[in-house]
């Protein structure tokens, strides 16, 4: 055996590298097994190949034909052209003598060629594993349900590009703008968000959701709030946003979701579109939405597939939100794989790479939040408040669908959603990299409906406890109010609702909230405004806000404090009181039914306690 390798050694000692090549692949040729090549010389060719410089066209022949068998495409080779080949694409590479790449096109089935920019880049610079996973994406973007060449998978590749089609015509409708920002303004308002049309290499995408801190400027952070100038009814706000929320978002890294558009495989069959059906010319309804044929109104086929919207990245949602998507559509989601939590650790375990939180009894989760000054805050989510059927969540990633007509509906649920664990996350995701950190502000986040959560926390300008009550009805539509004894003014909940929607983050609304909180403190009382005696606040008759007990009774919190037999002046004209209770909330006393049966006061006091930051709060 030793005479036999010595003689193999002699034999090839001063052959090239190419000649190696083609022995390799002649043993390729030939495997014993027809229905498969032998492994390891395919993983020998492979390693030979990436540390092989390419010089010449016939290495660089080698390494595309390598990427295309990874890939499961089919290769040949036409003087200096080579042609990787699957069932709806091929790629056809020109290569120069030296074995650089001269073009890249990309052809569908039944197209022409087309230049690609984005596949010819990555062969100039001989970025070969880049190349592979731009093929691989293009390979996937063509993947279309059915056998090879069949007649259902052509037309199911029709009906996708009638689709690309009829959304592109719908993001070119006129619109009214929201946002001063175009590019936000497009993604989060457009009736599809910010379209990025599909081509030969690329497969159409809509960016729908992006959180606000994206390419905001300094200059717009301060001017947020300046809609409160001049005094309010109690204490006059400040026309600039303070500058550690500047910091803060500045800093905050922005949040972009999409959805590639495609289709797939489905047990049932689905009628789907052949041609366009959005009317033509192109008209809008009464509320301003585009108008579309009937897939019975224009021609349609039966193909056991339906449209896709490719989340990315997948998105945890609630059980109510899923069935909301079932019920624009009519098209159930598949059920099998979904696996339920609650939606604070769905959204938990997709940050956990950029979160540091910690447990106290494997269900309560506790997380620290850094902010910019050194300010820590802790937030603790109740694992048995949120283990409520109602609040369970699932990763969903891809929603189907049948008709474009569908598709604006879908995307504000879809932005309804990702408003809600974007503000759920800014409390559980943490820069952190430390255990044991010491926080200077403790709050609670209890869920009070599907769509709202109350934040508990102790005021610092009083011994007693005070409830953020946040309520997001839509991406747009986030109010916050704040309940506790001696707090009732409506600009101050009006404030801290632009804040929300402005930053979405619960800890820069809390941090403005303690700010303000501490001003209102330490503010010197106007000759106009008299303090108010303890005894007089203990016979006033104050409004409330229902909180239930462990005991299933109501507890109230005191919304706001009776007002004296004085005048008050506003802007320098006298209130009496009849006249500042209109400028209060109104606060609903009707019993209401908490499904959470929490005590504020008794579980926030038990575990501050518990977590020796305060000894007791009542």
């Amino acid at each position: 055996m030793k005479s036999i390798i010595s003689g193999l050694h002699l034999k090839f000692a001063e052959k090239t590298w190419n000649e190696t090549f083609q022995l390799v692949r002649r043993c390729m040729d030939k495997p014993k097994d027809e229905s498969k090549p032998c492994q390891p010389l395919v993983r020998s060719l492979e390693r030979l190949q990436e540390v092989v410089t390419v010089s010449s066209m016939n290495t660089m022949r080698s390494r595309l034909e390598m990427i295309a068998k990874q890939q499961g495409m089919g290769f040949h080779i036409t003087e200096a052209t080579c042609y990787l080949t699957a069932d709806l694409f091929y790629l056809e590479v020109v290569l120069l003598p030296c074995g650089g790449a001269k073009e890249v096109k990309v052809a569908p089935h039944g197209g022409f060629p087309v230049p690609s920019e984005s596949l010819l880049q990555p062969l100039r610079s001989k970025h070969f594993a880049e190349f592979s996973g731009k093929l691989a994406g293009l390979f996937t973007q063509y993947n279309i349900p059915g056998d090879n060449f069949s007649e259902s998978k052509l037309k199911l590749f029709a009906s996708l590009q009638c689709l690309w089609k009829d959304l592109e015509q719908i993001s070119h409708l006129p619109r009214l703008p929201k946002d001063s920002d175009p590019q936000s303004d497009m993604i989060n308002n457009g009736r599809i968000g910010c379209l990025i049309a599909g081509k030969e290499d690329s497969p159409m995408k809509i960016q729908f959701y992006i959180t606000p801190t994206d390419g905001m400027k300094t200059s717009d952070l301060r001017k947020t709030c300046q809609v409160f100038k001049g005094p309010s009814t109690i204490v006059a706000f400040p026309q600039k946003i303070p500058t550690f929320v500047v910091e803060e978002m500045t800093d905050t890294e922005s949040v972009l979701q999409a959805a590639q558009v495609t289709v797939g495989a489905s047990d049932v069959t689905h009628m789907l579109q052949m041609a366009s059906v959005i009317l033509q010319p192109p008209q809008l309804d009464a509320q301003g939405h585009p108008v579309f044929l009937t897939l019975s109104e224009a021609p349609h086929e039966a193909l056991p597939a339906c449209f896709l919207l490719k989340l990315q990245p997948a998105i945890p949602m609630m059980l109510s939100f899923v069935k909301k998507l079932s019920q624009i559509t009519d098209v159930a989601i598949p059920d099998v794989d979904l696996q339920w939590a609650p939606l604070p650790k769905l959204l938990m375990r997709r940050s956990h790479a950029n979160s540091h939180g910690e447990t106290l009894d494997e269900q309560d989760i506790i997380c620290t939040v850094p902010l910019p000054g050194g300010v820590m805050h802790s937030y603790i989510l109740p694992g048995d408040a949120w283990e409520v059927p109602a609040l369970r969540g699932t990763v969903v990633d891809s929603v189907p669908f049948t008709h474009p007509a569908r598709v604006p509906a879908l995307l504000d649920l879809l932005r309804h959603q990702c408003a809600i664990n974007t503000l759920l996350k800014s409390c559980i995701i943490s820069q952190c990299a430390g255990t044991d950190l010491a926080c200077d502000l403790h709050f609670e986040v209890l869920p009070e409906s599907e769509t709202s959560f109350s934040v508990t926390f102790h005021r610092p300008d009083a011994d007693s406890l005070a409830v953020l009550l946040v309520n997001v009805s839509g991406l747009h539509q986030i109010t916050c109010t704040l309940f506790g004894a001696g707090i009732g003014e409506a600009s101050l909940d009006e404030y801290l609702s632009t804040v929300m929607k402005r930053f979405m983050s619960v800890p820069v609304t809390l941090r403005t909230l303690y700010s303000k909180l501490e001003k209102i403190t330490s503010a010197p009382l106007s000759p106009s405004r008299p303090a108010t005696t303890e005894a007089e606040n203990d016979h006033s008759a104050p409004s409330s806000t229902a909180v239930t007990d462990t005991n299933g009774a109501l507890t109230t919190l005191s919304q706001s404090a009776a007002v004296p037999e004085v005048s008050f002046s506003v802007s320098g004209s006298p209130v009496d009181k009849s006249e500042l209770s209109e400028l209060l909330p109104e606060i609903n006393t009707s019993p209401a039914v908490n499904p959470y049966l929490f005590d504020p006061v008794g579980v926030f006091s038990h575990w501050m306690t518990n977590s020796g930051q305060l000894s007791e709060l009542t």
